[in-house]
């Protein structure tokens, strides 16, 4: 399967819109009307319910959404496996764009006829989600698993499901982003692999030749700019939180990485790019037209595909410089008003099994098992045993951009503090202030 062309999504775009908007309102005021309702105590303690060994003769319709990405075309080409273990259950999948799916979650959330019986759920949203009691905890289903091992996930996917200690889904998929290079290029311009932030901005720019721009670096306001300067801070030595939750962002280290950012975009990165997201860096790394980005790691695979561009075969995968990385995580959750919900468990224990990971994975689809990236069978696949070697570096020392409630929203504000430094419009002093102050304000 091709995994060359990824939608353009939401979490691609600038500014949420005012259906966006709302929908984070709505669930931010549900969510504090229920822990009202919980007493001066605060929320109450939610109990996991329902069991893990769910019979194979389990009968019903699972309907599904999931995002419109090629990890979700790995998830229906198993399905018919999964029919010959459980041969009474109808998997239904919707995928829609990222922009598209949280008004329809909501929606489905409140409605006494729900339209989903099992999602995914991005890591921003896994906390407001909970806290309005969407979502069904899984501790219970989770332990009674028979041979499940969710101690074989990688931790810091598994961090991002538990909220006040429960746990409200499993692993589906990683978005942990690295440092991709063309690895000629690099040859040529007798560098090696950053590992430094000061040897980031050199290297960099000892890679721009000519047109040709030493790396394709995401701006855009909003989402974009956020995820990919989170690991200029990480390399910096900065952090987005501290150790008691508090948000980090006005720091010398972060004004640090601001200025580095601001001084590598000027002088390596591709003109006129400051609105550029994802899909416009990694088609110019594909067409030969930068040397690197920072990106998701499984856009290697893509990238090294025959055919896929003129740099196919040529580009490689590193640990963000200093060695810690932006993660994002999409997770499997069961809605709180499934109509199915042993039916949806039957599935998504299923395919986050581990035998059933490894043929997942095998397919392309991002790692989150400790053992799949130990599997024969994976390393020895398609995509080779460097590249799954790299993706084990990621995933075992990594942050997500947000912690807490109000998280797409606290994303939102502080990418458009720093897409107005870059753009010129404010003083990196300026622009880290405000976003200390935005996200403060929306995190509380």
């Amino acid at each position: 399967m091709r995994i060359t062309q990824w939608p353009t999504s939401g979490r691609r775009s600038g500014r949420p819109g005012t259906a966006f908007s709302a929908v984070m309102a709505l669930v931010a005021v549900l969510a504090l009307v229920l822990t009202g309702c919980a007493g001066s105590g605060g929320p109450e303690q939610a109990e996991a319910t329902g069991t893990g060994e769910v019979s194979t003769d389990v009968s019903g319709t699972v309907r599904i959404l999931m995002e419109n990405v090629p990890d979700t075309d790995i998830v229906k080409s198993m399905v018919a496996d999964f029919n010959k273990e459980y041969p009474g259950v109808e998997i239904n999948i919707e995928s829609l764009t990222f922009d598209q799916m949280r008004d329809k979650l909501v929606s489905s959330f409140q409605s006494s006829s729900p339209t989903y019986d099992l999602i995914v759920v991005d890591n921003p949203w896994m906390v407001d989600f909970a806290n309005a009691k969407f979502l069904q905890p899984l501790d219970a289903r989770i332990d009674s698993t028979p041979d499940y091992d969710a101690a074989d996930f990688f931790k810091p996917l598994t961090d991002i499901t538990t909220v006040d200690g429960a746990r409200y889904g499993v692993p589906f998929y990683n978005y942990a982003l690295g440092y991709l290079y063309n690895a000629d290029d690099l040859a040529a311009a007798n560098q090696q692999v950053p590992t430094t932030l000061d040897e980031l901005v050199s290297t960099s720019k000892a890679l721009k030749s000519g047109d040709r721009a030493g790396i394709a670096m995401q701006p855009q306001r909003g989402y974009k700019i956020f995820e990919e300067w989170g690991n200029w801070l990480f390399a910096a030595g900065g952090s987005i939180y501290d150790a008691d939750g508090k948000i980090t962002l006005n720091t010398p280290e972060a004004k640090r990485a601001l200025k580095a950012y601001i001084d590598t975009y000027n002088t390596a990165a591709p003109a006129n790019s400051l609105s550029w997201g994802m899909d416009e860096a990694q088609r110019s790394v594909s067409a030969n037209q930068a040397a690197s980005m920072i990106n998701y790691n499984w856009q290697l695979p893509a990238l090294n595909e025959p055919g896929s561009g003129p740099a196919a075969g040529k580009i490689k995968l590193a640990t963000i410089p200093g060695g810690k990385q932006v993660l994002g995580s999409w997770s499997w959750a069961i809605p709180a008003n499934s109509a199915t919900p042993d039916a949806a468990w039957a599935f998504v224990s299923w395919i986050t099994a581990k035998p059933n990971d490894v043929v997942r994975t095998e397919k392309g689809g991002a790692a989150i098992r400790q053992s799949t990236l130990q599997d024969p069978a994976v390393l020895g696949g398609q995509f080779g045993e460097e590249y799954y070697r790299t993706v084990e570096q990621l995933l075992a020392n990594a942050a997500p951009l947000t912690q807490g409630p109000s998280g797409e929203e606290m994303i939102q504000a502080v990418g458009t503090e720093l897409n107005e430094a870059v753009a010129g419009k404010k003083s990196v002093d300026d622009a880290l202030a405000a976003a200390q102050a935005e996200a403060e304000k929306i995190q509380g």
